[in-house]
């Protein structure tokens, strides 16, 4: 039984061996970051959603098991868009094993008070209006730090 255990786990590996993110496109990343973090929502009680274009710039809605319902925006860091702004949007972004997910206009409060992106050349009104981080600066940790969502990969 064991022997034919390891050939079908042989089989799947063949088959189907793991991918490397780096080399998805854009497209198959956001695919493949939807998942992850919707695996890490079900451990908090949530259910996703996936939206077929960006509805009120939400890409997905998570709903709760208490009945809330949250838009998200999926992102690659930690980022802010003046476009989203005034719609109860809450973004999502991968950080060391896990996940953020913050209110975008709370953060965007602290980071207009704490950080001085609000005065960077994307931010000015005539440009796009959205600013994002490499890394999460120190200024911002301490109001992020609530948001932060332990990731799991395994069911149970």
């Amino acid at each position: 039984m064991r022997d034919l255990q390891l050939v079908r786990q042989r089989n799947m590996q063949t088959r189907f061996p793991k991918i490397s993110y780096a080399t998805l496109s854009a497209r198959q990343k956001e695919n493949y970051n939807y998942q992850k973090v919707s695996a890490a929502l079900a451990d908090y009680g949530f259910a996703t959603i996936r939206l077929s274009d960006d509805w009120n710039g939400a890409d997905f809605l998570a709903q709760h098991l208490s009945g809330e319902t949250v838009k998200i925006q999926l992102k690659g860091r930690l980022t802010l868009c003046r476009k989203y702004q005034g719609k109860g949007l809450w973004v999502a972004f991968p950080h060391s094993g896990g996940w953020y997910l913050y209110p975008h206009d709370e953060l965007l409060m602290h980071a207009s008070q704490l950080t001085r992106f609000a005065s960077s050349q994307s931010w000015l009104p005539e440009a796009s209006g959205e600013y994002s981080w490499p890394s999460i600066p120190k200024a911002l940790k301490l109001a992020l730090e609530p948001y932060y969502l332990q990731g799991t990969a395994s069911a149970g």
